[in-house]
């Protein structure tokens, strides 16, 4: 019966966020809505995580049997992917290298923002991180 309570939460989540999709004139996937609408759930207590855990769980311990039907759909339409291989391969290495460079740049921007609270909070002042040695004030170098 927990499970099924579990799962509930879920299916709940899924259903709203495809609802919310299909009434919104933004073109967001009913499931990525409904994921921010768990989380936010979540985040907020409005469910308790004990409420959807052993679902998820099991959900992402069980998680390569959700790409099956993708890969017999990529299987299935081979005929058109191979007119179009080399195309989807540069988009792919595009995105990815596009994607590696955004994440480095927020997570910069993160590190330096934390590191501004940090001194501001403190007082102190942070080392930089080019080449500039950390050492412990107890000892001598």
């Amino acid at each position: 019966m927990k499970i099924i309570k579990q799962l509930f939460w879920l299916f709940l989540f899924s259903f709203l966020g495809e609802l919310l999709s299909y009434l919104s004139p933004i073109a967001v996937p009913g499931s990525v809505l409904g994921m921010v609408l768990l989380f936010t759930a979540l985040q907020f207590n409005w469910i308790g995580m004990e409420q959807v855990e052993d679902a998820g769980e099991w959900l992402t311990n069980n998680m390569a049997i959700l790409f099956i039907p993708a890969g017999v759909g990529l299987m299935t339409h081979f005929g058109i992917i191979s007119s179009i291989w080399w195309q989807l391969l540069v988009v792919i290495f595009i995105s990815t290298t596009l994607m590696i460079a955004l994440v480095g740049v927020v997570v910069q921007l993160i590190i330096r923002r934390s590191r501004i609270r940090s001194e501001q909070r403190t007082g102190r002042v942070s080392p930089q991180w080019k080449g500039e040695k950390v050492s412990d004030p107890g000892t001598r170098s």
